[in-house]
C-alpha cells in the first residue's frame, strides 16, 4: 500500500450563480501537524484540518438553530446521525473522533439522543460541558462519562428506559475535527432486565425520527464480524435512504475479522452511497495517540487489510469525510433553510395580525360586537342580495343568489310534475262528472262556474304542499349561510358563538313561520276564485278550442286522436255521451289555459316574497334579534358580552404560541443572516 502521507486538500466555499454556498474540493487531504507540518499516519496526527476555520461558522449557525429548536417549526436542519446495532462499536468510534471517554457498560449506554459538538480550539486545556433542560454543566475529560450518566438519569430516569429529549455535549479541544453529530441509542431487539418490553419500538421511533429527514446524513456503524445485510441499522437506513445517497458506513473491529472485509466493502451489497471507512478502535488502556499509531500500522502492514485503498481506512480519513460531507450538506441546505424561515415567519406574523386585540371593557366589547354585526351584514348583502361572492370565491355553497335561483327553478319543476294529469287516460271523465253534479234549472248552453271552481280547487289541493316544502328548504339554507357568515366573523371570539347561533335560529324560525303563513294565503287565494288579466289565458284557450270541432267529429269513428297540448288520447269511451262532452271539452281547455297562469303566479309570488323577506332579514330584523339575545334576559345575554372580556383559553394559547414562534424565527433569521453576511464578506 502507498504512503499515507498526502498533500493537504484545500476546501473553499463561495457563493455560486444561484446564491447557494458551494464547497470545492481540490487535492487529496492529509492531516496537518500542530506546527503546520505534514506528517505520516505513523506519527500522531491531529484530526482537525486547515479548512475547519472556513466550515466552523456554518456549523456554529446550524448548532445555534438547533439550540433554538427551529425544528419545532417544521424546519429540518442538516445533521450527521450516528446509528448502529448494539455492540457495533459506535461509542468507540465517537470516542476516537472526540478524544474523550464515553459511558461504557452492559446494555444500552446511550439512552437519549446525544448531540456531540466537537470544536477545535488553540488552548491546550480542553473545555467540556453538557447542556440539557436549560442547564449548562461544566465537566472535564476525567469526569465526562460520569457526567453524561448523571445527566441521562436526570432526563430519562435511573432505570434502563430511553427518552426523546436530547443531551448536548460540547467538546472544545485542540486537534479535534469541527463536527456536530447526533449519537442515538444502539439498536437491540431483546430487552434485558429492567428495560421496557417495547424497547426496540422505542429505539426505532427515535432513530426514524432523526434519519427520515432528507437533510440528515446517516453514519451507519457496522461491525466487521457480522453480515452487513443482517444489521438492523442497515435495514432502518434503507427504509428512508433506499439508494444510500446520504449514508456513510463505518466498519469497526477490522482487526478482529479481516478475512473477506475488502470484498464486503467493495461489493457493497447494502447500497452505501457515501462509501465505507474501516477503522480500528482503541483497545484496553491504549491512549488515543497510541491507538491511532496502531491503526495506521495495521492498515499499512496487515496482509489483508493493507490491500484496502488508503481513502477508506482510518479514523483520520473518517474525520476528513465527515467534515467534508458536513460542509457540503450545510451549504446545500442553507438557502432552503433561509426560505423556510422567512415563509414560516411571514405566515405567523400574518396570522397574529388577524387576531383581535384583547377586550378590556364592556364598551369595548360592545364596539367589537357591533363591528362583527356590521361586517356580517355587509357580507350577507353581498352574497344574499347583490350576488357578489369575492369573500367566498371557491365555496359555491355561499354563492347564494345563484343557489336561490337554482332552488326556485327546482320548485317550478316540482310544481309542474305535481300538477301533471294523466292526459291520455279517461279524457274528460272528471269534467263530465262534475258537470253532471252541477246541473240546475237554467239554459243548457251556459258553463257552470261552480263546476270550474270545483276542478280548480282539486288541482290546487294537489300542489298545496309543494310551496311549503320549497320555503322549508330555502330558509334552512339561509340559516346555514347566515350562521357560517357570523361564525367566520366571530372566529376569534368563541364566547359569542352560542349566542349568535341561538339568535339566528330564532330569527330564521320567525321568518319561516311568516313565509308559511304567506304561502298558505297564496294557495288559498288560488282556490277561492278564478281571475287573471293576462292575455295569455284567452290566447291559449282559443288555440285549444280550435280543435273542438275536429275532436267531436272523430269521436264516433276513431278510438284515439292527437290534440295539441295533450298528445295522443283515447276517445272511445266518449261515444254516446253527446249531451255533456262539448261542455266538458270547453271546461278542460279553460282549466288547462288557466292552470298555466296559476302556476306561473305562484312561482312569481314566492320569488317576490322571498326577495323581500331576505332583504328584511338582513336590513331590519337581524341586528335587533342578535343584540336582544346577547343583552336580554333570555339566554344569559350579558354573560356573553362579559365573557368577551376574558380571552378564551384556546385564543390565549394560540396567541402565546404565535408570539413564541415569531421570536424563535426572528432569532433564527438573525443567526442565518449573520453567517450569510460573513460568507459574503469572506468571498
Amino acid at each position: 500500500m502507498g504512503s499515507h502521507g498526502k498533500q493537504q486538500q484545500q476546501i473553499t466555499h463561495e457563493v455560486d450563480e444561484e446564491g447557494q454556498i458551494a464547497i470545492f474540493h481540490a487535492q487529496p487531504l492529509s492531516v496537518v501537524a500542530e506546527e503546520g507540518e505534514e506528517t505520516s499516519y505513523s506519527v500522531h496526527p491531529p484530526l482537525m484540518f486547515a479548512f475547519n476555520e472556513r466550515i466552523r461558522p456554518l456549523l456554529d449557525a446550524v448548532d445555534k438553530l438547533r439550540h433554538l429548536k427551529v425544528a419545532q417549526e417544521g424546519i429540518q436542519l442538516p445533521t450527521i446521525v450516528v446509528v448502529g446495532d448494539q455492540s457495533s462499536g459506535k461509542s468507540s468510534v465517537l470516542e476516537s473522533l472526540a478524544g474523550i471517554s464515553l459511558p461504557r457498560g452492559q446494555g444500552i449506554c446511550t439512552r437519549v439522543p446525544l448531540i456531540m459538538r466537537l470544536q477545535h480550539h488553540q488552548n491546550p486545556e480542553p473545555e467540556l460541558h453538557l447542556e440539557y433542560q436549560g442547564k449548562t454543566v461544566p465537566t472535564d475529560e476525567t469526569q465526562i462519562a460520569k457526567a453524561i450518566v448523571l445527566a441521562t438519569d436526570e432526563i430519562a430516569g435511573r432505570g434502563k428506559g430511553i427518552s426523546h429529549t436530547p443531551l448536548t455535549l460540547v467538546v472544545k479541544k485542540r486537534g479535534v475535527p469541527d463536527l456536530t453529530m447526533v449519537d442515538l441509542p444502539g439498536i437491540t431487539r431483546v430487552p434485558v432486565h429492567g428495560q421496557p418490553e417495547d424497547i426496540y419500538e422505542q429505539i426505532s421511533g427515535i432513530i426514524m425520527e432523526y434519519i427520515t429527514p432528507e437533510e440528515s446524513i446517516i453514519l451507519n456503524v457496522l461491525s466487521a464480524t457480522v453480515d452487513f445485510p443482517t444489521c438492523e441499522s442497515i435495514r432502518m437506513s434503507q427504509r428512508v435512504d433506499k439508494n444510500g445517497e446520504r449514508t456513510l458506513a463505518v466498519v469497526t473491529k477490522a482487526d478482529i475479522a479481516p478475512e473477506g472485509l475488502l470484498e464486503k466493502v467493495t461489493a457493497d451489497d447494502v447500497n452505501i452511497g457515501l462509501g465505507y471507512v474501516c477503522v480500528r478502535n482503541r483497545i484496553g488502556d491504549e491512549s488515543y495517540e497510541e491507538a491511532r499509531v496502531a491503526e495506521a500500522s495495521l492498515f499499512r502492514n496487515h496482509p489483508l487489510l493493507s490491500r484496502m485503498d488508503e481513502s477508506m481506512v482510518g479514523i483520520p480519513v473518517l474525520a476528513q469525510k465527515l467534515v467534508q460531507i458536513q460542509g457540503t450538506i450545510i451549504s446545500k441546505c442553507l438557502p432552503d433553510i433561509v426560505r423556510k424561515i422567512n415563509d414560516k415567519l411571514n405566515s405567523n406574523v400574518s396570522e397574529l395580525s388577524k387576531m383581535p386585540q384583547n377586550v378590556s371593557s364592556v364598551a369595548e366589547a360592545m364596539t367589537v360586537f357591533m363591528r362583527i354585526i356590521c361586517l356580517s351584514k355587509d357580507c350577507l348583502r353581498k352574497i344574499l342580495l347583490r350576488g357578489e361572492f369575492d369573500e367566498y370565491p371557491e365555496d359555491k355553497t355561499m354563492h347564494c343568489t345563484a343557489r336561490l335561483f337554482e332552488k326556485l327553478n327546482e320548485f317550478d319543476d316540482e310544481l309542474q310534475k305535481s300538477a301533471e294529469n294523466k292526459l291520455t287516460e279517461n279524457f274528460l271523465v272528471d269534467e263530465m262528472k262534475v258537470l253532471d253534479e252541477a246541473k240546475r234549472i237554467e239554459l243548457p248552453n251556459f258553463l257552470p262556474h261552480t263546476a270550474f271552481l270545483v276542478i280548480l280547487q282539486k288541482k290546487v289541493d294537489q300542489i298545496s304542499n309543494t310551496p311549503i316544502d320549497f320555503m322549508e328548504k330555502v330558509w334552512n339554507y339561509i340559516e346555514i349561510v347566515v350562521t357560517n357568515v357570523f361564525t367566520k366573523h366571530c372566529e376569534n371570539y368563541p364566547q359569542l358563538h352560542s349566542a349568535t347561533r341561538r339568535a339566528i335560529h330564532s330569527l330564521v324560525a320567525k321568518m319561516k313561520a311568516k313565509s308559511f303563513d304567506r304561502v298558505m294565503e297564496f294557495v288559498e287565494m288560488e282556490k277561492l276564485t278564478d281571475y287573471t288579466c293576462s292575455p295569455e289565458y284567452m290566447s291559449d284557450w282559443g288555440k285549444l278550442m280550435a280543435q273542438q270541432k275536429s275532436f267531436i267529429e272523430r269521436i264516433n269513428n276513431y278510438y284515439s286522436i292527437t290534440i295539441e297540448g295533450f298528445g295522443n288520447i283515447q276517445i272511445g269511451h266518449l261515444r254516446g255521451l253527446s249531451n255533456v262532452r262539448e261542455q266538458a271539452f270547453d271546461m278542460k281547455m279553460r282549466i288547462t289555459a288557466y292552470w298555466k297562469v296559476v302556476l306561473k303566479r305562484l312561482v312569481d309570488n314566492l320569488a317576490l316574497h322571498l326577495q323581500l323577506h331576505v332583504r328584511n332579514l338582513v336590513d331590519r330584523h337581524m341586528e335587533p334579534e342578535i343584540v336582544n339575545e346577547l343583552m336580554g334576559s333570555q339566554g344569559g345575554g350579558p354573560g356573553a358580552i362579559q365573557r368577551m372580556l376574558e380571552e378564551s383559553p384556546s385564543t390565549a394559547k394560540k396567541r402565546e404560541r404565535l408570539n413564541k414562534s415569531i421570536k424563535l424565527l426572528k432569532d433564527s433569521k438573525e443567526v442565518v443572516a449573520q453567517i450569510m453576511d460573513k460568507i459574503a464578506f469572506d468571498n
